[in-house]
């Protein structure tokens, strides 16, 4: 049975309920808050393994919630966003969410995410804490991506792809194979969401500081690149 406790952030009580039921029945600690304030307030205040996060919530919305929280935590948070609306998919995801599902959802579904996320949260645990390659730096116990002492900011699903690549520096690792790994779950969508990412990275990093880390191999995907080696 699991011992993870995870905060549930929904402002209808019996969605709230249900999930509870179904978290507690898998072995779970659950606390719930039915408005954003609340929410944000006792992410803050606790130390959660997993929240559950609303973006349509009362006194302060979920992107919101999600945006002041990732400021002084990196705590895995799965959104829950209307059907079809792609806009608080992105929203969300840019503002460091690690997944979300669409309502209505299989409580299936949602309980595999959870898993996924704190699958991944556990290999994450495992690894070195600080990577460097030259002069880019990233610490895992701060959260922290640095060049020449300067901060990088990154969104958490940045971080993540970077802390990846650099675990498996000089490794091709493809489209399919960074999704996998980054994403957890099985992802439905396009694999072009990882050439989004990797431009990202680039322009925060390689362009900016006109030092090249990640490169394309054609036809297969990307590899960061320690020149040492």
């Amino acid at each position: 049975m699991s011992s993870e406790k995870i905060l549930i952030i929904e402002d209808e009580i019996n969605i709230a309920r249900f999930v509870e039921l179904e978290l507690k029945h898998e072995g779970y600690i659950v606390e719930k808050a039915f408005d954003g304030r609340e929410g944000l307030s006792m992410a803050e205040a606790n130390d959660y393994d997993l929240i559950i996060l609303d973006i349509m919530l009362p006194l302060l919305n979920g992107i919101e919630v999600l945006r002041r929280l990732r400021q002084s935590s990196q705590v895995s948070v799965i959104m829950l966003t209307a059907k079809d609306d792609i806009m608080d998919k992105v929203m969300g995801l840019d503002n460091g969410a690690d997944d979300y599902v669409t309502k209505p959802f299989a409580i299936e579904e949602l309980l595999a995410r959870i898993r996924a996320s704190l699958r991944k949260n556990s290999k994450t645990s495992g690894l070195s804490k600080k990577l460097k390659i030259e002069n880019l730096c990233l610490d895992l116990d701060k959260y922290v991506v640095t060049y020449d002492d300067n901060i990088i900011d990154l969104t958490k699903r940045e971080f993540d792809l970077l802390c990846y690549m650099m675990n498996n520096k000089n490794i091709v690792l493809t489209r399919e194979k960074i999704l996998e790994s980054v994403w957890e779950f099985d992802y439905m969508g396009d694999t072009n969401v990882v050439d989004v990412y990797i431009r990202y990275l680039r322009s925060k990093i390689d362009d900016k500081y006109s030092k090249k880390f990640i490169y394309t191999v054609r036809g297969v995907g990307y590899m960061v690149k320690d020149e040492k080696i």
